[in-house]
């Protein structure tokens, strides 16, 4: 082996291992906002009567800034936001807000429980649904501890995740290789 080519190779060598390692680093803590989730409900089921809506809402976990999707025929069926005693009773007297396009996204946007019913007398059949709505998580401590040490501001601070792990792996993979093949 000569001596260029056992330079060029300890190059490429040195080249991929720094890359991996920055690429690593970097998108393993690049932080990205978190996005809302659209909760259709009853699922490929949709807003029908003789669901389980309670079992269907006791398996999601709903956000604030969530949707929620009610999918129905809308010549047959509505959504109303109603308090307890509207859920509880199947009445829509003093309701919250209604809809009847047959696609309605509705946006959680407070911590609390939220009822809907079918308001055409379906309810009675099973048409409901309450849904409980969770704050959004907080930042890391760490940054929490350095929110602490600046101005206090009324606004909340962003939500964080890892996010996008599928480019961040795809970039991980392919970075090496691209610097390693001399494309750079």
């Amino acid at each position: 082996m000569s001596t260029r080519s056992s330079s060029a190779t300890a190059h490429h060598l040195i080249l991929y291992c720094s890359s991996s390692i920055f690429a690593l680093i970097f998108f393993s803590t690049a932080p990205t906002t978190t996005t809302a989730t659209d909760h259709i409900v009853g699922a490929n089921k949709g807003w029908n009567p003789g669901i389980n809506y309670t079992l269907w809402a006791n398996n999601q976990t709903f956000y604030v800034n969530d949707l929620i999707s009610f999918r129905y025929q809308k010549t047959q069926n509505n959504v109303f936001m109603v308090n307890q005693s509207g859920y509880d009773n199947c009445t829509t007297v003093g309701a919250l807000g209604n809809w009847s396009s047959g696609k309605d996204f509705i946006l959680l946007d407070k911590a609390k429980r939220y009822y809907f019913i079918c308001g055409n007398g379906q309810c009675f059949n099973g048409m409901k649904v309450s849904v409980l709505v969770h704050p959004l998580h907080s930042p890391p401590s760490a940054a929490i501890a350095a929110n602490d040490t600046s101005s206090k501001s009324s606004a909340p601070p962003p939500v964080l995740h890892t996010g996008l792990v599928s480019l961040r792996a795809l970039f991980v993979a392919v970075l090496p290789i691209w610097l390693g093949m001399g494309w750079i």
